[in-house]
């Protein structure tokens, strides 16, 4: 038996099981893709796309459409970290479901991804200059008509902090609000009751998780999202040594990078991706489906995007073909949804620059999506927390009452997402089993 008799087998079982669970399955672009990912096992590793100039890993690009690039370049342009000859070096990517925009019907937040290589006699220097950056990116996007900055990653708690009303343990990533980016510092209270100060410059010094997070208005679409950039810093000295400066050097299977001109900074770096990369992101994924499906908050939509991207790393092309039909399912806009929901809730925040007829018409337009998606007794009650939540919209000094209509939107929504991403994977005995075997972990 072929190879392509061997996949059309194994899909055809696929395929039947499927229709018993009333998700349509193109046979003949199934057996495309699973064609297609089989032939890029071999041969060059990461692959460049010269007429659209973009590129990344031979698998993650199989599932990257350029139908939206110059939405995501445009975004882009906000997000993203300038370079800065023979000090800063820069390679900017997507990643998340923007990065398989063929396949996700439904996108949800505009994550980006970028690789930046500092160039210092020192890594006191190299971290002196990475705070000096981040500032100034976070200053110099706080708010415009069309985005607002909501918060910043940078360093972790030196001990345990009680920082508004919330005790932080020692260790854990320290969020810094677009005001204590702009004042550079903030206030908390250490375990034995003393009043500390946390100052950007001595956060920047001990990094670790770096990212930065916008609030986004597209006036094409009339639609609110979130934007994203997580950084993945490096020095590099005068030896030519690469150190990353959170300790761990990102591997490169789920990003697809904007611009070919990064092409030698990408290969500079990633030459010392370890060699069990692959191995090590898949084992990650896995502990990360462990974690959606076992504890509280479960979220079978983010599991099943994770166990999609461990089955095509894997080798298990069918089940990873059962998956992709999942996203372009209706409800699955509803993952989308559960997302956009949070963004009202962080666009109406006091002094936003994201204006409220804005944020009304992105109301309007959920609302909408749930009528088109569902019926009977969800879509009921899913439109009325949205109407709520709209109502509390013109009532902006009620802080409280906005969140709770938003979280309990919110937990509808998700409630659905998780009966339906259930229902779907557990039916399909191998990827039963190893969700299964992760939940035993």
């Amino acid at each position: 038996m072929s190879d392509v008799d061997d996949r059309r087998a194994s899909l055809s079982k696929i395929i039947e099981s499927a229709q018993q669970l009333g998700v349509e399955m193109d046979e003949e672009e199934a057996l495309q893709w699973l064609t297609a990912i089989a032939a890029m096992q071999t041969g060059t590793d990461v692959i460049v796309d010269e007429e659209v100039g973009v590129y990344g890993h031979r698998v993650t690009m199989l599932d990257f459409s350029p139908k939206r690039l110059a939405h995501f370049r445009a975004i882009g342009k906000l997000v993203e970290f300038e370079d800065q000859p023979g000090v800063v070096e820069t390679a900017l990517a997507l990643s998340g479901s923007a990065a398989q925009s063929k396949i996700q019907s439904y996108p949800g937040d505009a994550d980006y991804f970028e690789r930046v290589n500092i160039i210092a006699d020192t890594r006191e220097e190299s971290c002196r200059i990475l705070g000096e950056i981040m500032r100034e990116k976070a200053l110099s996007t706080l708010k415009g008509g069309m985005y607002q900055l909501i918060e910043v990653k940078l360093g972790s708690y030196p001990c345990n902090v009680l920082r508004d009303d919330r005790l932080h343990t020692a260790g854990s990533p320290i969020s810094w609000s677009a005001a204590d980016v702009e004042a550079g510092e903030f206030q908390g209270t250490c375990d034995d009751g003393e009043l500390m100060t946390l100052k950007w410059e001595d956060a920047a010094q001990d990094p670790g998780w770096c990212k930065l997070d916008w609030v986004i208005a597209d006036p094409a679409s009339g639609t609110l999202g979130n934007a994203s950039n997580m950084l993945d810093v490096t020095w590099e000295a005068p030896d030519g040594t690469i150190t990353p400066l959170d300790g761990y050097l990102d591997p490169y299977f789920q990003e697809v990078y904007l611009e070919v001109e990064s092409v030698p900074i990408f290969s500079k770096l990633v030459k010392h991706v370890s060699s069990d990369a692959l191995d090590d992101y898949v084992t990650q994924l896995g502990h990360e489906v462990q974690k959606y499906i076992s504890k509280d908050p479960l979220n079978y939509g983010k599991a099943a995007k994770r166990m999609y991207n461990i089955f095509r790393l894997s080798g298990s092309y069918a089940e990873a073909a059962f998956i992709r039909e999942l996203f372009d399912e209706p409800t699955t806009l509803l993952y989308q949804i559960h997302s956009l929901i949070r963004t009202i809730d962080d666009a109406a925040l006091p002094g936003s620059s994201i204006s409220l007829s804005q944020i009304l018409a992105h109301t309007d337009q959920l609302i909408l999506q749930v009528v088109d998606a569902l019926e009977g007794e969800h879509e009921t009650e899913i439109v009325r927390h949205l109407l709520r939540l709209r109502s509390g919209l013109s009532q902006q000094g009620d802080r409280e009452g906005l969140s709770s209509a938003a979280e309990a939107a919110r937990a509808e929504v998700i409630n659905i997402v998780n009966n339906f991403f259930y229902e779907k994977l557990t039916a399909m005995p191998t990827i039963k089993a190893y969700m299964e075997e992760q939940a035993a972990h």
